[in-house]
């Protein structure tokens, strides 16, 4: 019969450091490599233990790489700013986040270019930022098209200036990108929809 009981505080402690460690070094060979050239073995080795750990802990590099896309992104309550200031904090919490961490854009490169990524990012625009839309726009029931509209800018941008690295997209500084960006996505936002092109 199976032991329940819990492994010695000391071993959960080297347990708990080799799993921070081997997600440490799998969201930066995602970032740096995409999903598909980032391997099990790579991130053993970053994480400087033998690559039988990952699995051990993680079962697959499918499964590693889904705890490592779960990204919880924080965003703000934007139902406490003044209605006119949400679309800049939305767009400075995001590429604030960007600017900060290699893991949103490994979660941007994957979902580009592999069906586990893209649901992953599908996953947290449904459960994270459409409800956070849903609760400023002006009808709930545009929220979805809303969300995506706003999706558009900001991961489009994003897309240039992180992962494709298209110079002018690349250079500009985030104070300017933040000006361009911050007044369409206040539009998309909270602006009346538009009338049907007749």
């Amino acid at each position: 019969m199976e032991s329940t009981e819990c492994p010695p505080p000391a071993k959960r402690r080297r347990s708990d450091a080799t799993r921070a460690a081997i997600l440490a070094a799998a969201r930066e060979r995602f970032a740096a490599e995409g999903y598909e050239r980032a391997t099990i073995r790579s991130i053993a080795k970053d994480a400087s233990i033998n690559p039988s750990l990952v699995m051990r802990y993680y079962g697959s590099k499918e499964g590693l790489f889904a705890v490592a896309s779960a990204i919880d992104l924080r965003l703000p309550d934007l139902t406490r700013l003044p209605v006119d200031e949400v679309g800049a904090a939305l767009v400075s919490h995001f590429f604030g986040g960007w600017e900060s961490d290699e893991t949103l854009t490994a979660l941007l490169r994957a979902g580009a270019s592999n069906p586990m990524g893209a649901e992953s990012m599908r996953q947290i625009f449904r459960t994270q930022v459409e409800p956070l839309v849903t609760a400023v726009c002006p009808l709930p029931e545009e929220a979805s098209v809303r969300a995506t509209l706003i999706a558009s800018q900001i991961l489009g941008a994003a897309l240039l200036r992180y992962v494709l690295r298209y110079p002018a997209a690349r250079d500009l500084s985030l104070d300017d990108l933040l000006a361009w960006l911050a007044p369409v996505v206040q539009h998309y936002l909270t602006a009346p929809a538009p009338s049907p092109v007749p």
